[in-house]
């Protein structure tokens, strides 16, 4: 098994290094192979549905990065403490470990995979396991096992005991030949990362398997997302969490995008509220599978400007690297989520100016912000 053991090496190497520091986990492959189930050619598939007091017993692959544990959270204070389990191959911090369940989990993993799922009663499944974009260019064979195969074994088995599954999507799964202001639903998705390919790939199958066999499959198609509890990892649309660590740190910022570069962000209260929305939104009320979703889209230059109300005297200079520029000019500039809106009400609850009020009370309330208020 010389692949394997290759793409195992190369999965420990990456995971002692930086990497993308993009806050979802990297999986290490243990086997590479077809799902050892197969969905029978007739069977037929119901979602679960929940009683008021009843709640759904729900498993968060990919759990330790920022989504998960936020999400993890946010589901705990809705269905109980005990109803939700975080799980991922690494070891998680101690304020994470005591908040609430935790159990090892690899997606490669089928067999064990499956045991969790019927030995936890789980009814609902967030895939957040996946290699983004940077990592996923610098190891294909290992993005394509972990994004596809792994989302396969994901697929077999929500499938096979009636699980609501939500898998995550991204502006990264359109393409330079998708229309960019405004990105609609559906349109053409030409992606030119394994990361994009993987995601219009997870998008199509969760909605074959819920036409084929009544999988109960969600998704969103997230755009970037701001936190402000976790360090940017060099992603395209991290330069919006960066300027605020250094107009509090050093009164400077270098960008690495042009000054008038709009793409759609979200705060990640929104993107957790809509995660979560969409997963307890009626059935019939949903007229597809996959939405966009958004808050607010902005570029470099209006972002500086109103980071400069709370740090007058932060410097901007624009360093454009050249890779990124290309990526986000690839990228919708403005989300269409009409659908979301009209099926199943979202609605977001930041735009730009509740943003940058609320990083820098999050950040900056014992330093040069709070000096200048």
């Amino acid at each position: 098994m010389p692949v394997v053991r290759n793409l195992g090496r190369a999965a420990s190497q990456l995971l002692q290094s930086s990497g993308c520091g993009c806050g979802i986990p990297i999986v290490p492959v243990r086997c590479i192979g077809v799902s050892p189930r197969q969905v029978a050619s007739d069977a037929s598939f119901h979602s679960v549905t929940f009683s008021e007091s009843d709640h759904p017993r729900v498993l968060i692959t990919g759990g330790l990065g920022q989504l998960g544990v936020g999400l993890a959270k946010l589901l705990r204070k809705r269905f109980g403490k005990n109803n939700v389990i975080l799980s991922d191959i690494r070891k998680p911090a101690d304020n994470v470990f005591y908040s609430g369940p935790f159990i090892f989990a690899d997606i490669l993993d089928y067999k064990n995979l499956r045991e969790i799922v019927v030995n936890n009663r789980i009814t609902w499944l967030f895939h957040y396991s996946a290699l983004l974009s940077a990592v996923g260019e610098a190891n294909v064979p290992l993005a394509r096992a972990v994004n596809i195969t792994g989302l396969h074994n994901v697929l077999d088995i929500a499938a096979e005991h009636n699980l609501r599954l939500f898998v995550p999507s991204t502006i990264g799964a359109f393409g330079p030949t998708s229309p960019r202001d405004p990105t609609p639903d559906l349109c053409i998705q030409r992606p030119r990362t394994i990361y994009g390919v993987s995601k219009v790939h997870a998008e199509l199958m969760g909605e074959y398997y819920h036409y084929r066999y009544g999988l109960d499959f969600r998704c969103l198609r997230y755009p970037g997302i701001i936190s402000a509890d976790s360090q940017p990892g060099g992603g395209t649309t991290d330069y919006a969490v960066q300027i605020f660590h250094d107009a509090i740190k050093t009164g400077k910022f270098k960008c690495n995008l042009k000054p008038d570069t709009r793409l759609p962000m979200m705060y990640i209260d929104d993107c957790l509220k809509a995660t979560l929305e969409v997963m307890e939104a009626p059935a019939e009320s949903l007229t597809m599978r996959t939405y966009n979703i958004s808050a607010m889209s902005f570029t470099p230059e209006e972002l500086a400007q109103e980071v400069q109300k709370y740090v007058p005297e932060l410097q901007v200079t624009y360093n454009v690297d050249q890779v990124r520029q290309a990526i986000a000019d690839s990228w919708p500039m403005n989300f269409d989520d009409s659908n979301a809106r009209r099926d199943w009400g979202w609605k977001h609850d930041y735009d730009l100016p509740e943003l940058v009020t609320t990083m820098f009370s999050y950040l900056g309330s014992d330093s040069r912000i709070a000096q200048a208020n």
